[in-house]
């Protein structure tokens, strides 16, 4: 395993609920470090690397987000079985019979999401989809009580269980929380190609936290930063699996290039810097796929509207079976996004960032 799938190896393997990201942010501190000049954290926990080229040029941020969607106990039956809160967008059909971990202060407690069995459900509810309040996990004790001996109390964080897999086609990798550490890598790498590199701006790089939960350290790490321009690294929906449509977006597919999204429920792009980045990809040859999505958003949503505006824009990768305990997505889309990336960043001088605002 190569240096930067070590890297997607620790950071998706990693622990992030929202608003408990401690365990990603430690990561992230150790990648960033040695490929910048300072260290900036807001008092959420987003972190951000900075790295200049030419001190007077625009502010270019870039970032990722920590968290991933999760599960939080809430309380814990009389025969033990413990009840929890989604945090994130889950959908239910998804959950039943997967393996989670339960992160306490004695250790971690492996369970399983658990519901009534189909075996005794009538012809009527077994035609229905199990809603995630009637769901439980399952970590084998007898009571409430046995449940506080082993550590576990309300607020104590459930992550999916799914370790990081290089596939047989090598250029395929699967693991939890590629939504979006994929993201939180992106920026490390970017930063690490722009070593010994001349470029005309002030890079800030890193990742934010809660963003699963309504951007919110999207709504707060811009005042450490005071950005000119906002890259959004996130991920986006394939489309290149069975059942989704030709002729209508989502229609990437993976391997065929990094995501541009045009439009989401969150923002409109800024379309001086949309034509700027695609512009750039046309010269150096670099494949770009497109996206809309009504209902979902980033944290370019937040960060477009921080002070007088933040031209932003989202820059992502096809990836399969998003807000699951399982993702799949493509080297290739990765690595030509940090490539597109680092283009941009060599050209966005301040007067073309001047000529953006015109």
């Amino acid at each position: 395993m190569d240096q930067l799938m070590t890297m997607f190896k620790e950071l998706t393997e990693a622990s992030g609920a929202p608003g408990q990201e401690e365990e990603v942010r430690g990561l992230m501190h150790r990648y960033l470090q040695p490929l910048s000049e300072e260290i900036l954290t807001d008092n959420l926990g987003s972190i951000i690397a900075r790295k200049t080229g030419a001190p007077n040029g625009p502010k270019i941020m870039l970032a990722g987000h920590l968290d991933e969607i999760a599960l939080l106990v809430t309380h814990v039956t009389s025969k033990g079985y413990i009840k929890f809160q989604p945090l994130g967008g889950w959908w239910s059909q998804v959950m039943l019979a997967q393996r989670v971990v339960i992160k306490t202060r004695k250790g971690d407690i492996v369970g399983v999401i658990g519901s009534k069995p189909p075996h005794v459900l009538s012809p009527e509810e077994r035609n229905k989809v199990v809603q995630i309040k009637d769901m439980f996990i399952d970590i084998g004790a007898s009571s409430a009580e046995e449940v506080k001996e082993f550590g576990v109390r309300p607020g104590d964080p459930i992550l999916p269980i799914c370790p990081f897999q290089v596939m047989n086609n090598e250029k395929f990798i699967m693991g939890k929380a590629l939504d979006n550490r994929a993201g939180c890598a992106l920026s490390v790498e970017v930063l690490r190609q722009l070593q010994g590199v001349q470029h005309p701006n002030v890079v800030y790089s890193g990742a934010t936290v809660q963003e699963e939960v309504g951007l919110r350290g999207a709504a707060t790490l811009p005042h450490i930063v005071e950005p000119d321009i906002f890259f959004a690294l996130d991920v986006g929906i394939a489309g290149d699996t069975p059942g989704m449509p030709e002729d209508q977006m989502p229609n990437s597919k993976c391997g065929k290039g990094p995501l541009v999204i045009l439009y989401d429920y969150s923002m409109v792009p800024h379309k001086k810097l949309l034509d700027f980045v695609l512009d750039t990809a046309e010269e150096e040859g670099i494949p770009v796929q497109f996206e809309s999505m009504p209902g979902g958003g980033t944290d370019a949503g937040k960060v477009h509207l921080f002070k007088k505006g933040v031209p932003s824009l989202v820059i992502g990768f096809p990836t399969r079976y998003i807000h699951s305990h399982a993702s799949i997505m493509h080297r290739d889309d990765f690595e030509n996004a940090a490539k597109l990336l680092v283009a941009v960043i060599k050209k966005l001088d301040a007067d073309t960032y001047a000529s953006l605002l015109r």
